[in-house]
């Protein structure tokens, strides 16, 4: 196995980290965008205010995405074992 596969294998991990993570961390960051600016226009300075919605929004987004994500990963695993034997030439 090459430098050059080790690399590439790499890069498709790191794509499919940011594909599957993607959609829970944008979520989870326009909820907290949002309640950010509630409490900067209601003054109010509850620090655990921002944390309960921001667990349920990630919660909606893996049961929203959870198939798409979970696909996205079988593949990768599936294309992995499947290029096994031309990775160890």
């Amino acid at each position: 196995m090459s430098g050059d596969v080790v690399v590439q294998i790499g890069q498709q991990a790191l794509m499919v980290v940011l594909m599957v993570s993607a959609p829970m961390l944008g979520l989870g960051l326009l909820v907290g965008l949002c309640v950010s600016v509630f409490q900067a226009t209601t003054s109010i300075q509850e620090q655990t205010l921002a944390f309960i919605p921001k667990i349920i929004a990630v919660f909606v987004a893996i049961l929203i995405f959870g198939p798409w994500m979970l696909r996205i990963m079988v593949e990768y695993v599936m294309n992995m074992f499947v290029n096994i034997p031309l990775y160890l030439r």
